[in-house]
């Protein structure tokens, strides 16, 4: 175990960076946070840690905020599932970030990392999916790739420069309060609340709260084996209707419906259209032709026993996630409806 004198968080001003920064301060840890720009503060303005600027794609500012760091908590990455040129806006983003990372990190003298990987480095072809079941052959997606690729390069760069380095590969992270603007996960919950998933695409997410995988993070920390990777998500996976139902019985005045049921060549008609539409706006759709191919009846149930036994992680109910995140944007965020 490695005492954290100071622990350094990457992704600062992110939803699982800022969560993580929070949570290591009331453990008493001292902290940096590293942002891309140190005037989009108010996430972290309340915060008594540093914070310095940093971007993933620049090694030597990478070196400057990794300066008497004894732990690296990588969360910073570029986190979108759809971009105008997805290879050069997602992959090599990540990549590149990954391989300045390790590096720089190596010439810091740093001795730990806890790499933010992602379930979309998971195999899902063997049910329930588990850390053992090696990395997702499924190549039909650049943030996907990413992922995959960047946990892969990570191992491989921690070995030649002798830094231990543990992976967690969270699932789709929601919770009862959001610092900044709402992630990709959010989005979902909200457009289920403004009735704007019509139809049914058969798609599941695995919730889990933001501010859990925080703690797994700061486990894989204390107790994670260097060379390992640990899933932090909940053991069942939600679906969209399922969501939707949650939504009906937390707020009945809103009048919610169930999706729809159409055929396949429907929705991929519909997604290819707002594709389409996207191309000349820039906007990223709603909806993928792309997604529907990956996602339409995946199911993403997980063991977790590894994360579970050897790092102490105990996730809280994936439909009392829903419901608090529901909450706080009815709440508190009224002014995104």
């Amino acid at each position: 175990m490695i005492h954290q004198n100071l622990a350094l968080v990457t992704g600062g001003n992110g939803h699982l960076g800022n969560n993580l920064i929070r949570l290591l301060l009331e453990k008493g840890i001292r902290v940096r946070g590293s942002v891309r720009n140190l005037k989009n503060n108010s996430s972290f303005a309340d915060l008594d840690c540093e914070m310095v600027q940093a971007d993933i794609t620049e090694k030597q500012s990478l070196i400057s905020a990794m300066q008497g760091v004894d732990v690296v908590y990588a969360v910073g990455a570029a986190f979108k599932l759809w971009a105008k040129d997805p290879e050069k806006e997602i992959y090599q983003v990540n990549l590149q970030g990954t391989k300045n990372l390790i590096e720089a990190a190596a010439e810091s003298g740093v001795k730990r990392i806890v790499y933010v990987s992602s379930i979309a480095a998971l195999n899902y072809t063997i049910q329930p999916v588990s850390e053992s079941n090696g990395q997702n052959p499924d190549r039909r997606d650049m943030y996907y790739n990413s992922k995959n690729d960047g946990e892969k390069l990570a191992f491989e760069l921690a070995a030649k420069y002798q830094i231990e380095l543990v992976a967690v590969l969270p699932s789709a992270m929601i919770g009862d309060k959001a610092f900044g603007p709402l992630s990709v996960s959010y989005n979902i919950v909200k457009l289920i609340l403004n009735k704007e998933i019509p139809i049914e695409t058969n798609i599941a997410l695995n919730w889990v709260d933001v501010k859990d995988v925080a703690e797994g993070c700061y486990l894989a920390a204390e107790n994670g084996r260097s060379g390992e990777r640990y899933i932090l998500a909940n053991e069942k996976c939600t679906s969209i209707k399922q969501t939707t139902k949650i939504a009906q019985e937390l707020f009945p005045e809103l009048s919610i419906k169930l999706p729809v049921a159409v055929p396949k060549t429907v929705l991929y008609i519909a997604a290819w259209l707002m594709e389409t539409g996207s191309r000349l706006t820039g906007k990223a759709p709603l909806l993928t032709t792309k997604d529907i191919a990956m996602f339409s009846g995946l199911q993403q149930d997980f063991d977790i026993s590894k994360a579970r036994t050897e790092l102490g992680f105990n996730p809280k109910n994936p439909v009392q996630i829903v419901k608090e995140a529901m909450m706080y944007l009815k709440t508190e965020r009224s002014d995104l409806f």
